[in-house]
């Protein structure tokens, strides 16, 4: 079996486009929820405030490129360059057969989906439609749209799982060239702000809507006074290099992956399930062939939501009761879905960097339904060797990875 490293990070957030100004974000507490303006004239939608992004520019990516794409893909594609930018590989390395795509997203653009059906209730007809349109609504849009741009002819696969989506993606990429098919893969996932997922999880009584008029001190995982979750935008890009192929080309190596696991709980398509969290995690930990004795730090998925925060804390208990510390780094970002997994594990990354543990945004009093685990309520300066790190989705699917310290692999 292969090992598989990350060789290179790319990021477009509510909190930063690059690594150092995520990092500086995390390190002051600075969060990335806003109000939405343009969402206060939709009828019945009492939710207006979310995590956009901004400050990146889409003519990076060449216009002939540009024009199938969407919002989420443009984002996908941004994280993509910087990523493969940082990993210094070169475009025949890229575009070989050597390299894959394993990206993926909710669904299409959302914003090009409601375009569409306005432009055919308006005409009555498709004289509206351009033919670029699907290619922007395809499930597949974000890793079709990458795969195009960077011209690699490796494997290419687009999981769609909403939160789990891009941690599937990393995971199918670790897989992938630890069996030996693929020596690189470009993994990660996107999402596109949209007020139908904000409708959606409002209908769901899932979404945040005390705070309005104070959003950065919402989303508020694990505490008592949450109401739910805020939604969000953004995009994010790993580079996955088989090992011997990433020390022969003298690449820098920010993190190893050593374990992961995804599986199904089996019972509900939106109730949380202790049991397939816990299952998942402990599957993490048997493919990582370590024990949760060596886990430094678990980056919980925890949205905000009264139910999910419960269920997740329960397992964590189960599995380790107080003895790692946890923290949900979705208290500065809000939920980026099918960006969620990507993001978080690039926190990870960053923490395993500087030695430091990132506390959970707005955690002031416990839920004593989400006590008995390590809650991290201030920054801790700490070694964090080995993290691992979860995402949890509609259906029951469930996603966990491992990732190990680059200065301690062994060689």
């Amino acid at each position: 079996m292969k090992r598989v490293v990350i060789t290179g990070m790319g990021i477009i957030s509510p909190i930063g486009n690059t690594k150092q100004d995520v990092f500086n974000s995390l390190l002051n507490n600075r969060s990335g929820i806003k109000p939405i303006k343009s969402w206060e004239g939709i009828k019945d939608l009492t939710v207006h405030i979310a995590g956009s992004c901004g400050g990146y520019d889409e003519k990076r990516i060449h216009r002939k490129d540009r024009r199938t794409m969407g919002s989420m893909a443009i984002m996908a594609a941004l994280s993509a360059l910087d990523a493969i930018a940082e990993s210094v590989l070169d475009g025949k390395t890229i575009s070989s057969s050597d390299t894959g795509v394993a990206m993926g997203s909710t669904t299409g653009s959302g914003k090009i989906i409601e375009k569409t059906f306005n432009d055919f209730l308006r005409t009555g007809g498709i004289s509206m439609l351009e033919g670029t349109t699907f290619m922007k609504i395809m499930s597949h849009s974000v890793a079709a749209n990458v795969a195009a741009m960077l011209k690699t002819k490796g494997r290419v696969l687009s999981p769609c799982c909403a939160c789990a989506t891009s941690t599937q993606a990393i995971g199918e990429g670790f897989e992938i060239i630890k069996n030996g098919y693929q020596k690189i893969m470009i993994c990660g996932g996107a999402d596109e702000l949209h007020h139908s997922t904000a409708g959606v999880f409002e209908v769901l009584h899932a979404a945040s809507k005390k705070f309005g008029n104070s959003p950065s001190i919402t989303p508020r995982p694990f505490d008592i006074a949450r109401d739910g979750l805020v939604v969000s935008e953004g995009a994010g890009t790993v580079i996955l290099e088989e090992y011997v192929h990433a020390k022969e080309r003298g690449a820098k190596i920010f993190g190893e992956i050593i374990g992961y696991n995804t599986c199904c709980d089996g019972e509900h398509m939106t109730s949380p399930r202790t049991e397939g969290m816990l299952r998942c995690m402990k599957g993490a930990l048997a493919s990582a062939e370590c024990s949760i004795n060596e886990i430094d730090y678990i980056n919980a998925h925890a949205t905000g939501t009264k139910l999910g925060d419960i269920a997740e804390s329960r397992a964590i208990r189960q599995l380790c009761n107080d003895a790692v510390p946890v923290s949900a780094t979705k208290g500065f970002t809000g939920h980026t879905l099918a960006a969620s997994g990507v993001m978080e594990a690039i926190f990870c990354l960053l923490m395993m960097e500087h030695n430091v543990i990132i506390p959970t945004l707005n955690l002031e009093t416990i839920d004593p339904e989400c006590d008995g685990i390590f809650h991290v309520q201030k920054k801790m300066d700490t070694p964090v060797n080995t993290v691992m790190t979860s995402n949890f989705a509609f259906g029951g699917i469930n996603a966990t990875l491992v990732l190990k310290k680059e200065n301690k692999l062994q060689v």
